[in-house]
């Protein structure tokens, strides 16, 4: 069974930085793209940021682009979201996304990612 730990997250003020990390375990997680996306309250889980399997390929929400760069490191079956220049706006719970299957198709879909963790709040106070 797949295991995704997301930690990082916590209180930042508007134009600092944060990084979040997530951990994979139950599998190798480096022939999957995975993700990061966030659910502000009363919102849906909106997409932030998808990464593929080697690191080669990035694709960014509108929203954050030029601000959050996601990586990766499949030594270590770990992923990373960090934030930078963040706004009020950008206060959610970010959850960790492991791809169904190893293509690059469809990455802005919560339908693409079948493995989720637990979550963890970012608030950004002014």
């Amino acid at each position: 069974q797949v295991q995704l730990v997301e930690s990082g997250g916590g209180w930042v003020q508007v134009g600092g930085s944060l990084r979040l990390s997530c951990a994979a375990s139950g599998r190798i997680i480096s022939d999957y793209p995975m993700a990061w996306f966030c659910q502000a309250p009363g919102k849906e889980r909106e997409f932030v940021a998808a990464i593929n399997w080697n690191g080669g390929i990035t694709l960014y929400a509108d929203s954050v682009k030029g601000r959050f760069t996601i990586s990766r490191d499949n030594a270590k079956n770990t992923v990373s979201l960090q934030m930078n220049s963040v706004k009020p706006e950008d206060t959610a719970v970010y959850y960790c996304a492991l791809d169904r299957d190893s293509s690059w198709d469809g990455q802005r879909r919560r339908e693409a990612y079948n493995y989720w963790g637990q979550g963890t709040q970012v608030t950004v106070s002014s």
